[in-house]
């Protein structure tokens, strides 16, 4: 690969300079702790399952999550929620008032709301058409204050996967981090990006405990990147980031394969009907692919549409005031009965 990425010359230099703060358990992960009595930490010593500060690297969790994706254990960070992960992302590499990222709309929109927390431009270049990355317009926007660009794949909301082409372009061209946020990956028939890892060195990869994994309630978001890349991340997370309950319950779904796997599938059956019945809907006008547990669809007016569905005690989302999005819906796929109902009020309206 001819990219020559280097991650010092993109971590912003106080970080650089950073010793991270060491937590009380951090001084003893080398250690067999089973027999040891902690009075280090200041803790309440009544047993109540909780009562101890939660294992700050989260390894059971890592460990597992290691072996089912094929990654290192130092190949991953794990944040309360991916937006955790993608703020400390900026924190890390984006200088405030400095640097500059690249978002491509229609897309997640929390990018930007970080971008304007961390008093970093937010660059967008709109996705084509038939909502790709317009590869030319975002090279043409890179420049040497650019740290990353942000693309979704499956795309929230538009639902589509980008072209491998495109994503490997940007890989071995830009000098930044590409971050890719596969929250959607597990209801799609592309591979993860995370079997590149080794390939690419600024490639970034952010997945979720919330979508597949029906674990939205417990906020656990997943990073995946290079040891490099984690390291420095690692100098800057809170200590104690992810709960001892939110590891426990983590623990606990991710053993349960068979069960994760039927209910992805039942989702990518109800979506398949879904697309079915609402192209018959009069008022429908286009309904995009979608490669995710939701479906996009340009309606003939949208805002009527939400009202309407609202009264019904349906609740979706408009997507009307988003970029290439007008007069557009987003559906989530919900249990079978909950799309029987939703199709039962559509076609009444």
């Amino acid at each position: 690969m001819e990219n020559n990425f280097n991650i010092n010359n993109i971590v912003r230099e106080n970080v650089k300079e950073l010793k991270p703060y060491s937590s009380a358990r951090d001084e003893f992960e080398d250690f067999d702790t089973a027999d040891m009595i902690f009075l280090d930490a200041n803790e309440n010593p009544f047993e109540n399952g909780v009562n101890r500060y939660p294992d700050p690297q989260q390894m059971s969790v890592k460990g597992i999550l290691a072996k089912q994706k094929n990654v290192k254990t130092n190949q991953i960070l794990l944040g309360n929620g991916s937006d955790e992960v993608l703020d400390l992302l900026f924190r890390v590499f984006c200088e405030p008032k400095t640097d500059n990222v690249i978002t491509l709309p229609p897309t997640y929109g929390m990018y930007g709301v970080l971008a304007n927390i961390n008093a970093v431009e937010n660059k967008e270049v709109l996705l084509s058409e038939d909502f790709q990355p317009q590869i030319e317009k975002i090279m043409q926007a890179v420049n040497e204050h650019t740290k990353i660009i942000f693309l979704c794949s499956p795309n929230n909301p538009t639902g589509n996967s980008f072209s491998d082409e495109s994503v490997a372009y940007l890989l071995k061209n830009f000098k930044g981090l590409v971050v890719i946020d596969e929250a959607y990956i597990d209801f799609s028939k592309k591979e993860s990006w995370i079997t590149e890892l080794d390939e690419y060195p600024n490639l970034v990869i952010t997945q979720t405990l919330s979508k597949a994994y029906g674990l939205a309630g417990i906020r656990l978001g997943i990073c995946y990147a290079s040891a490099e890349v984690i390291a420095v991340l690692n100098k800057i997370k809170p200590p104690y980031n992810v709960n001892e309950l939110t590891q426990k319950r983590a623990l606990d779904r991710l053993d349960d394969s068979e069960k994760i796997k039927s209910e992805i599938e039942s989702i990518i059956t109800q979506r398949e009907v879904l697309l079915k019945v609402v192209l018959d809907i009069d008022f429908v006008k286009i309904i995009y692919p979608t490669e995710a547990n939701f479906i996009l669809i340009k309606v003939d007016n949208a805002n009527k549409r939400y009202d309407e569905l609202i009264a019904k005690g349906i609740v979706i989302r408009n997507r009307t005031t988003q970029p290439l999005c007008d007069n557009c819906l987003r559906l989530t796929v919900g249990t079978e009965q909950e799309n029987m109902k939703l199709i039962e009020v559509l076609k009444q309206l």
